[in-house]
């Protein structure tokens, strides 16, 4: 249309239109970058915070481990003085069948109850109810609590039949503390990864952003002209036309007459 009017302002203002759409949707698409980046640096940097507080509270719990029972430095064994509540012996076959027992019977309605003490830790059993096709089943996991709270467990909180088996279960929850440190720590190196770019991405700044201003003066300026290019010529403000109608009518205005005095005066002539 700007090409057919030969008006080159009119030309002119449709490749500003362009440019600017273009410039707006690149700007569009950076800030959605930015503020997708943002979001997964959100996500990385809660990450590793997590993980670190795990780290922290599963450090301290392998420390005073380590302190209360270290390992036999030739066969590497543990001290292990289970203690179970209402059992006084510290036997093996005792303590295991007294697990049995609880397990068997024990139902805690989902929550924790405690059953005895290793050093300072606690041990503890939870019923849970567990999904069998079309059945309900109920099912006790046992676990040591850590110092300020973890819960620990070995193969998944079942206890052996065993008794020998069943009384080392929490000492074999302890020595997994090592692999979740591990675990944990190797999570934070894959959320690292990409924070650096992911930073870079949502501190920069669009760029264009003064190329825009310029275009945007350029385009009022050019649509000042185009108006008043287009102005009808002789045209006022207030809408009103004096044009020769309105004159020719002017000249032939009918002269004035003057009504005779109804008051009896002669007219001075």
């Amino acid at each position: 249309m700007a090409i057919l009017s030969g008006n080159d302002d009119l030309l002119e203002k449709a490749k500003l239109d362009k440019k600017l759409a273009v410039l707006e949707s690149e700007r569009q698409a950076f800030h959605r970058n930015k503020g997708n980046a943002k979001g997964k640096l959100n996500e990385r940097t809660s990450g590793i915070e997590k993980n670190n507080a795990f780290i922290g509270r599963f450090t301290r719990d392998w420390e005073y481990f380590n302190k209360v029972a270290p390992a036999d430095a030739k066969t590497g064994l543990r001290p292990n003085p289970l203690k179970l509540d209402g059992v006084d012996s510290d036997n093996i076959e005792v303590l295991g069948n007294r697990l049995a027992a609880i397990n068997r019977n024990a139902r805690t309605e989902d929550d924790y109850m405690k059953i005895g003490t290793l050093f300072d830790f606690r041990i503890l059993v939870r019923t849970e109810r567990t999904c069998e096709g079309d059945m309900q089943a109920l099912q006790n996991k046992f676990m040591v609590e850590g110092l300020d709270g973890i819960k620990y467990t070995y193969n998944n909180g079942y206890i052996a039949k065993d008794p020998k088996l069943a009384v080392m279960n929490f000492i074999n929850a302890l020595e997994r503390i090592p692999a979740m440190i591990e675990k944990r720590e190797k999570e934070n190196a894959e959320l690292s990864k990409d924070i650096p770019v992911l930073q870079e991405i949502v501190a920069a700044s669009w760029p264009k952003d003064a190329e825009i201003k310029r275009l945007n003066e350029e385009l009022a300026m050019l649509n000042r002209k185009i108006q008043l290019a287009i102005k009808p010529a002789g045209g006022h403000e207030d809408g009103t036309d004096d044009g020769p109608e309105q004159s020719q009518k002017a000249r032939h205005v009918p002269p004035m007459k003057i009504a005779a005095p109804s008051n009896g005066l002669e007219k001075i002539s």
